[in-house]
């Protein structure tokens, strides 16, 4: 059995198929749609391709005998192409290419080419099936094939209350068998088993043919001959199926049951006036009730997007800032999970509700109802400003961010270095007290207090040498608390104590110096050589250690010039190192000195150096650790190069792919603008090149995503500046959102022209004419026209403001009847114009839409739906009464719409009032709002 459920895709074709009718032309896929999934295993049973050739064949020569010939075999007859040319003349009515009578296969594909060619000339897009196996009797394609003709040429035209095909006839099914017991359509294989529908279809329009009340459902066979026999003796329709195939079958072959079906459709294609009646209603309360729920689904929408953006501003808008670089880099870790992954579907949701919101108005102008007003605070403009604000919030919340990291790494670095310098003058001043406020002088030798003298002296100049670190402490201190360091108070208390003691210390100093001066006149002999070499090693022991403590300090730099500048100061340092040692060992040889003089003349030297307590030992000690800690500034700093070097590159790939994203989506936006003011062709035409359009912008995607990779690896290496470009990523994705919802809401626009075309009736020349019309007075190309614009359009088009219609003037083209009109000074009326401009610009924004420019034109144009046509279907229902019954409506109507008018009409209150009479006027006047009251 060949698998056609499977294969059904390959036999489409889309709206350009030329499918008209009531409904318009859907998708042939639309009733190609899979059924239950319980049933795949029978899709090889061979009834099913039994039950397809039997109706496929008498399907064909039911159009065949017209011609006066048939077939017998489907597979061998049409293989030479002349019978199968032969059938689309027939049911098509025109004529094919004559064929060719050879007997070669070429002859043969050659005219079932042609035949194949004319069925594509129909829209009808064939997949998979060629010339060669047709011409090879290939069953699975000729059946394919037969199928696809009677979708084409059968099927399709089928429509039913704006549904068309399958649905249609489905639809049409359903409707004429409601009224019958036992009788259940729900699609075309299992609902027919019992042969009830077929019947029940006849009796409906030809009851005198069927005694429906003697069928029983416990007899299947009986009742499917009975409704084939009488179908072929009265009403001309051939028996296409077989009842005990139908029964024996567990699910009969829908294509099958679906083609017979058609035929019954087309027999009874002559509708009763009641039964138009009935749909006319049905049509009017499906779109109104339909528009219910679309203006429910917005409420609910909106209310879940505002309600989004009231929770998430409050967050974006705290600035509360954290202690710790750990805890301010999470806050922008959780700030870029929004932006990644909570944002993106409400920029989604956004988008689809203003679609949806310019549909639904665009639905409302189309039926002649009033427009929509969402609840206070759920308009568009309510939206788009919480957006802002939100947006707003956000633009704010990153850069609070980045700076609140900056500040606390500037923080962390000046308190490290502020811990530092402390701790090395906390050491220095320790004992420093005690020892200013020894009285050893009291009780020494003259040599003792001479020798006391030069070592204060040294002191003192040691006490200089340290101004300097304790300035840069209380300047470390006072910048920690202009940038609110949160732990302000230990710093504050222990630099507060530091300038206690310094002063105390300076107090001291002063004190000791003046009573070693009282008694220096008894001072004599002084040790010259220990005095100069006090006087030389206590700064070189500070310099030592300033050398050290520079080596050793914490440093924090974001270009490759600033770490460069720190490897030539680093260098400059390196250079002076031969010059400390020269004077390091000068130094020495000053010591060594005194020890040889004192040991020629037998001078026993008692204790160290007493001017100063920086022994050689200590020199060397730290010239030592001074000579280790160069080659590791020397390491740090080129890991800090190569830190470096690496941001550049990432700088670089960053700003070489953002330099290529922006520009592009820049020219997209200029070309979206463009396409919309210069498309050409059908709507249908310009709604495929806008969503290919839009296809290939989805497509680039990846290259954004490329740039957020990118991007976030920028983020992790803490870049906060790029030179390389003018783009930011924030610029990037917002002109990428922007680009999205502009192709969406320009797609969204031809789609409601062509809702407007099919709904109004406006012919294609007639589209074109007014699209022509709007984009020459349309001189900014701006996409909406000014009021003197809009009426320059209006007269140029031959709008009579007198008659309040649109006139044309003879057998005039357009540019003759403008030219009549500006040679004999035609104009509009300021009144006219007014209330014309009040139709179309509701809102007095000044600018006419091309949107609703062609709702105007289609209005005063075309014939629709009015309160005066429904009421005059209603009154067709009721019999020409001038109310309508519960039970009346619930016979003509389905039952969920027959319910929806019972439950909204007002009781009949006229003088021919019976009991249950409800008031059909008032309810279809009440459909169209105040504007038909």
């Amino acid at each position: 059995m060949v698998d056609y459920h499977a294969a059904n895709q390959s036999y489409q074709y889309g709206p350009s198929s030329g499918g008209n009718g009531a409904g318009g032309g859907g998708s042939m896929g639309d009733y190609m749609a899979q059924e239950d999934d319980w049933d795949r295993d029978l899709l090889l049973d061979p009834a099913w391709e039994k039950q397809q050739r039997k109706t496929f064949t008498a399907w064909c020569n039911s159009h065949l005998r017209k011609a006066g010939t048939q077939i017998e075999n489907i597979d061998e007859d049409f293989r030479d192409g002349l019978k199968l040319m032969l059938l689309l003349e027939v049911i098509s009515g025109e004529r094919l290419p004559k064929p060719e009578r050879g007997k070669m296969r070429v002859h043969k594909i050659n005219n079932v080419n042609k035949a194949l060619d004319f069925i594509a000339s129909k829209g009808v897009k064939l997949v998979s099936i060629g010339a060669e196996e047709i011409v090879d009797g290939n069953a699975k394609m000729t059946l394919g094939m037969i199928w696809t003709i009677i979708l084409r040429f059968a099927i399709q035209d089928i429509s039913v209350e704006e549904t068309s095909a399958k649905e249609g006839l489905l639809l049409w099914c359903q409707r004429k068998t409601a009224p019958y017991k036992n009788v259940n359509v729900q699609n075309f294989h299992i609902s027919w088993k019992d042969g009830l529908a077929f019947n029940a279809l006849i009796h409906r329009h030809r009851p005198e043919l069927i005694e429906y009340d003697k069928l029983r459902k416990d007899d299947p066979v009986t009742n499917l001959n009975n409704a084939f026999e009488v179908a072929e003796k009265y009403l001309d329709i051939p028996k296409m199926l077989d009842a005990e195939d139908i029964v024996n079958t567990a699910r009969p072959d829908e294509k099958a049951i679906m083609t017979y079906v058609s035929s019954f459709y087309h027999a009874f294609s002559g509708a009763q006036k009641a039964e138009t009646a009935a749909n006319r209603i049905c049509k009017v309360l499906a779109v109104n009730q339909e528009n219910e729920h679309l203006m429910e689904d917005y409420e609910r929408l909106a209310s879940d997007l505002l309600e989004w953006i009231r929770r998430t501003i409050p967050w974006l808008e705290d600035r509360v800032p954290q202690k710790t670089i750990q805890e301010m880099q999470q806050k922008l870790e959780d700030f870029r999970d929004y932006r990644r992954v909570h944002k993106p579907p409400k920029v989604q949701e956004k988008c689809q509700l203003e679609i949806n919101f310019n549909t639904l108005q665009t639905k409302l102008r189309l039926s002649n109802r009033p427009a929509f007003m969402p609840s206070e605070g759920r308009m568009v403009s309510d939206i788009n400003n919480g957006w802002q604000h939100l947006e707003q919030a956000e633009k704010g919340y990153e850069e609070w961010l980045l700076n609140e990291i900056r500040r606390l790494e500037r923080l962390d670095h000046l308190a490290e270095k502020f811990r530092q310098k402390a701790s090395i003058h906390e050491a220095w001043t320790d004992g420093k007290e005690a020892m200013l406020k020894h009285r050893d002088y009291e009780t020494a030798t003259l040599s003792d207090i001479k020798a006391l003298i030069r070592k204060h002296e040294a002191f003192e100049s040691d006490l200089a040498a340290h101004q300097d670190r304790v300035e840069q402490i209380a300047a470390i201190a006072q910048e920690l608390n202009e940038l609110d360091y949160y732990d302000s108070h230990n710093v504050n208390t222990r630099c507060q104590k530091i300038c206690d003691q310094w002063d105390a210390l300076g107090s001291l100093t002063q004190s000791r110096r003046e009573a070693l001066e009282k008694t220096e006149k008894q001072l004599e002999t002084i040790d010259q050589l220990h005095l100069e070499y006090a006087k030389r090693a206590a700064p070189f022991n500070n310099w030592m250690e300033s050398a050290m403590e520079d080596l050793q300090d914490m440093f924090i730099v974001h270009t490759i010039e600033e770490i460069e500048g720190l490897i030539s100061a680093h260098d400059q340092f390196k250079s002076t190192l031969p010059d400390a040692d020269r004077e390091r060992e000068a130094i020495l040889a000053i010591h060594k000195e005194a020890q040889r003089i004192a040991e020629s003349n037998h001078i026993k030297l008692l204790g160290s150096n007493p001017y100063t307590t920086v022994t050689p030992q200590i020199i060397n000690s730290k010239w030592e650790k001074v000579q280790q800690l160069v080659p590791k500034r020397d390491h740090a700093l080129l890991d800090e190069q190569s830190k470096q070097q690496s941001n550049e590159h990432l700088r670089r790939q960053f700003a070489s792919q953002a330099n290529i994203v922006g520009p592009w989506i820049q020219t997209k936006m200029e070309e979206i603008g463009r396409i919309s003011i210069e498309m050409n062709g059908t709507l249908e035409d310009q709604l495929s090149h806008l969503k290919r359009y839009e296809r290939s912008i989805v497509d680039y995607k990846p290259n954004l995503d490329l740039l957020e990779q990118q991007h976030q690896l920028i983020q992790e290496a803490l870049i906060f500046d790029n030179k390389h470009t003018n783009y930011t990523m924030e610029h990037i994705r917002v002109g990428w959102e922007q680009l999205l919802t502009t192709i969406a809401r320009t797609i969204n626009e031809v789609e409601n022209q062509i809702l407007t075309r099919d709904a109004k009736g406006i012919s294609q020349e007639q589209m074109q004419e007014f699209r022509a019309s709007f984009n020459h007075f349309d001189k900014d190309h701006g996409g909406a026209l000014g009021p003197e614009e809009f009426k320059a359009c209006l007269i140029s088009l031959g709008y009579d403001v007198e008659n309040d219609r649109q006139k044309q003037t003879g057998s005039m083209d357009s540019d003759d009847f403008r030219a009549l009109l500006i040679s004999t000074g035609y104009s509009l009326g300021d009144a006219e114009f007014n209330r014309i401009m009040s139709v179309v610009d509701p809102n007095h924004s000044g600018l006419v839409t091309f949107q609703a420019f062609i709702d105007f034109m289609s209005r005063e144009t075309t014939d629709t739906d009015t309160a005066d046509q429904v009421i005059a279907s209603f009154k067709v229902l009721a019999g020409d009464k001038n109310f309508i019954t519960a039970e009346e409506l619930r016979r003509e109507l389905p039952p969920d719409q027959a319910e929806y008018c019972i439950a909204r009409m007002a009781p009949y209150q006229g003088p021919d009032a019976v009991p249950g009479a409800l008031d059909y006027k008032s309810f279809s006047t009440a459909l169209y709002g105040e504007s038909d009251l």
